[in-house]
């Protein structure tokens, strides 16, 4: 995080960064998350709090279940749109939010509007890791995307296996043979 400020443009990605933090904490986080959006980054953020969830651009509610029975892309869509349709565990919880999504979108956020469907996203096609089972996924560009879903239903897998991975392989693979033999692949997740 200390290039953000120097560098544009990244995907950063987080996995559940309100765990153990108070409200207020959650609403510093939250205006972090704006100065970086504001700076062009993407934000990928796997999370279960429904003020993070609300204040997301774009959903993927990942399921039906945990284990096997999750590994699929239950919805996607913005709050507003899983709120109405109320099809999955995440559009159940925002409709009975005592907030709605778009107080806590005001109140987290600055007086800048990020578009929902940027032309330019991270497709992923076709993904089959642990119990993700042949899923495809648009991740916006410059936008703040939230992966939600049961424990165990492929949040972590599609965001640390599948993407972050993939953004790794494809690292190394831009070095050239001498400069690549000094670079140890990092394990997702264990270094972010």
């Amino acid at each position: 995080l200390a290039d953000t400020g120097t560098t544009s443009k990244q995907l950063l990605i987080f996995d559940e960064p309100t765990t153990g933090l108070h409200f207020e904490d959650i609403a510093q986080l939250m205006r972090a998350f704006t100065k970086l959006l504001a700076r062009g980054h993407s934000l990928l953020i796997i999370e279960h709090n429904l003020d993070v969830i609300g204040a997301a651009d774009w959903l993927i509610e990942m399921g039906p279940e945990g284990g096997d029975a999750g590994g699929l892309i239950v919805a996607e869509g913005t709050p507003v749109d899983l709120r109405a349709a109320r099809a999955c565990h995440t559009g159940h919880a925002l409709a009975g939010y005592s907030l709605s999504a778009s107080a806590i979108r005001d109140a987290s956020r600055s007086t800048q509007v990020h578009k929902v469907s940027p032309p330019r996203c991270i497709d992923v096609r076709g993904a089959r890791e642990h119990n993700l089972r042949d899923i495809d996924a648009r991740i916006p560009h410059g936008v703040m995307t939230v992966v939600t879903g049961v424990s165990g239903s492929g949040k972590s897998t599609l965001a640390f296996d599948i993407i972050f991975g993939e953004g790794q392989r494809r690292y190394l693979e831009s070095l050239n043979a001498y400069a690549r033999q000094f670079v140890q692949p990092r394990r997702p997740g264990r270094h972010l």
